[in-house]
This record gives structure tokens, C-alpha cells and sequence, in this order.
């Protein structure tokens, strides 16, 4: 069962850096299961079959977790990448780093920086999001409210969907999960009680992160 909000990165990212002539090509990836992440690893190894290594580690839940150096010796690839996933604290991510070896060694310390850095970029270019539970809330009223909601709904810095129009205005809004009571009392506090309210489904939401 996931939490009613956790740190996590948007869809995908991808970024390349050069470090001592080796190629790194950085991948990050949202992730909903560790099915996914193991096939997302595959995919990028399938791919990069010529590489010298796919070097990767996923986190999908606290507890859930993996990393592999590919024949970079032992916790100088896998772990470095596993370390910056934890330090950016984002659940159901998993980040691949490709090298193509450049002629030039960089040692164990220099590895381990090198591939954090990968994972770190990856992360990056992708973009942490803040994936919270949502409720829906239906609203449908008259247009002589019309004025009224649009001027308080904006206000409440919920997530609005565009407004319908037919016979009356429905409004679908989307407040963090427990609030919706209170949302609720707002509503018919500002139409006196002549709004129909209803409850839709509850659905995870991604709000900034700073």
C-alpha cells in the first residue's frame, strides 16, 4: 500500500555526461513496480549491448530496492547510484547509467564519483515531483454562481479541472485527501446551500516540490 504522499520523479529523463573520455548516458525512470524497473533495466542493457557496462539501482518502495555494478568492481557503480536515489529520498525510481570506457582508468574513488554524479544528473533531468493522494470533488451549480466559485476555487489553490457547462456549471476539483470536508463546507457556505456535491474517485497527483 503506497503512502498518502512520497517523493518520486517525473515520467523519464535522460542526460549524457563525459568524465576522463568515458561516456555516461544517465537514465531515470518512474517506475510503479519492481516488474517495471527490472524491465526498464533490460531494455536500456538490450540496447546498449556494446556498452562496457549498465550500471543501475532501483528503489520502488523503503524496502523494495536493488543495484548492480555490471563488472565495475564491487560498490563503485551500483551503490553510488542506489546512495543518490535514498539522498533524494524518491520511491519508485529507477536510474540506469551506461558507460562507454574512454582509455582512461579512474580508480575506485573516481568511479564511485562518477557514477553518483550519472545518477544525480539523471534525477535531474528528469525532475523530483511530490505525488500525493487526491479526492475529487464534483461540484455542480447554477451560473449566478458561477462568478462567486470561480473567484473562491482559485483562491484555494486546489487542482481545478476546466469547468462544464450545459444546463448548470459542473466544476471538478481535487483537494489533497482528508480535505475535502472542508472544501465541502466552503462550497455550500458560498452557494447557501444550493450546490449538488459529490464525492469521485481518489487518484494520486503530482504538486510541485521546491
Amino acid at each position: 500500500m503506497k503512502q498518502t504522499s512520497y517523493l518520486t520523479i517525473a515520467p523519464y529523463g535522460e542526460t549524457e555526461i563525459i568524465i576522463q573520455k568515458s561516456r555516461f548516458i544517465c537514465r531515470a525512470k518512474h517506475v510503479e513496480s519492481e516488474a517495471e524497473a527490472s524491465q526498464f533495466v533490460q531494455e536500456i542493457s538490450k540496447r546498449h549491448w556494446d556498452a562496457t557496462h549498465n550500471c543501475y539501482a532501483y528503489l520502488v518502495t523503503e524496502t523494495l530496492q536493488k543495484s548492480s555494478d555490471d563488472g565495475e568492481p564491487a560498490g563503485t557503480a551500483g551503490r553510488p547510484i542506489l546512495e543518490v536515489i535514498h539522498a533524494k529520498q524518491c520511491l519508485y525510481t529507477a536510474v540506469v547509467v551506461t558507460r562507454y570506457f574512454g582509455g582512461i582508468k579512474l580508480g575506485a574513488g573516481g568511479l564511485v564519483r562518477a557514477y553518483s554524479q550519472g545518477a544525480a544528473a539523471a534525477i535531474e533531468a528528469a525532475g523530483i515531483v511530490k505525488r500525493m493522494m487526491h479526492q475529487q470533488v464534483l461540484i455542480t451549480f447554477d451560473y449566478s454562481f458561477m462568478g462567486k466559485m470561480e473567484h473562491e476555487l482559485h483562491r484555494t489553490g486546489y487542482l481545478l479541472e476546466t469547468p462544464q457547462f450545459t444546463d448548470k456549471v459542473s466544476w471538478a476539483v481535487w483537494t489533497p485527501l482528508g480535505e475535502e470536508q472542508s472544501l465541502i463546507e466552503q462550497v455550500t457556505n458560498w452557494t447557501h446551500g444550493q450546490a449538488q456535491i459529490t464525492l469521485g474517485p481518489a487518484e494520486y497527483k503530482d504538486v510541485p516540490h521546491k
